[in-house]
């Protein structure tokens, strides 16, 4: 392999993982009319057929554009020569990304609006392994979509913001639960609050690192709620279960609790206390979440 530096390794992982994330419309382009911005576009080719294989180093650090379609902001973003790099110590260089609004047709008070939301968003992930993945793939794409998509269309929102009207609910009763990198982008919470109303679900979402989202309803409107989650963007997304719940499974509709609507917790231990309430402790436990206190797994019950 041809050697290249801890940090610039560590940014065509980081670039990698976030060229494939990309959806129809969206587009990272690396800035024109410089010799290394050839290097970058070439290099992370090069890089998704064969890690092993790299040209020679550039001489400096990769800045590109990122823009929807139909959307009149973009950004461009600059990565520091030390982002994702060492100390001399070993810790890690928490050099952050240099990101400017831009704009041919935005106001100045709108581009400060979009500035702003950069800022805050990188000082909360300062803290996290891949911060420019995070802040793109979390909050400025969707960000985006949901400031520019309707003006777009014309239309009403997307399927996965507009609330449905509630359904008559199966007799059998389901119960899932997912695990992710990651639960922090406001949009996704906002979501999951939303499909939990319109589908008649109860549960939680566990935020910050690691996210757990925990359902329970109807055999019809769990499934579509794991699909409605499944469909968004991602950092290690993981279905855990999604089958039917421990108990009476063929609870009437009428006589289905209501004491248990929608919540955020913040802590592991604050989703054990919700599922030992549940008396459901060891479908956590068993997946490793919280300290495995459950006698006998759930395969055997």
């Amino acid at each position: 392999m041809t050697w290249l530096s801890l940090s610039k390794v560590v940014t065509l992982e980081e670039l990698h993982l976030l060229k494939y994330s990309l959806l129809p419309g969206e587009d990272i382009t690396f800035v024109p009319n410089t010799d290394d911005a050839a290097w970058w576009e070439t290099t992370l080719d090069a890089y998704s057929r064969d890690a092993n294989v790299l040209p020679a180093a550039p001489l400096s650090a990769p800045r590109f554009e990122l823009k929807i379609d139909h959307a009149p902001v973009r950004f461009q973003i600059e990565l520091p020569p030390s982002y994702g790099g060492e100390l001399d110590d070993g810790t890690p260089d928490v050099t952050r990304p240099l990101v400017s609004v831009r704009g041919d047709s935005i106001s100045r008070s709108e581009q400060e609006r979009w500035q702003v939301l950069v800022n805050e968003t990188i000082d909360e992930l300062q803290n996290s392994e891949y911060i420019v993945y995070e802040l793109i793939s979390a909050h400025l794409l969707p960000q985006l979509h949901a400031a520019y998509d309707n003006a777009a269309s014309g239309s009403c929102s997307p399927r996965s913001t507009e609330p449905k009207l509630p359904q008559q609910p199966r007799s059998e009763r389901y119960h899932a639960l997912l695990t992710s990198h990651h639960l922090i982008s406001p949009n996704k919470r906002r979501s999951l609050q939303q499909w939990s109303a319109s589908l008649s679900l109860t549960g939680f979402a566990k935020v910050g690192h690691p996210g757990v989202i925990y359902c329970e309803g109807a055999q019809e409107q769990v499934e579509e709620f794991v699909a409605n989650v499944k469909a968004m963007q991602w950092l290690a997304l993981r279905v855990r279960f999604v089958e039917p719940a421990p108990g009476d499974s063929k609870q009437a509709p009428s006589d289905e609790p209501r004491d248990r609507p929608w919540v955020e917790l913040e802590k592991v231990g604050e989703v054990m206390e919700e599922m030992r309430r549940l008396g459901r402790e060891n479908y956590v436990t068993e997946m490793g979440i919280g300290s495995a206190r459950a006698n006998s797994p759930r395969s055997s019950k």
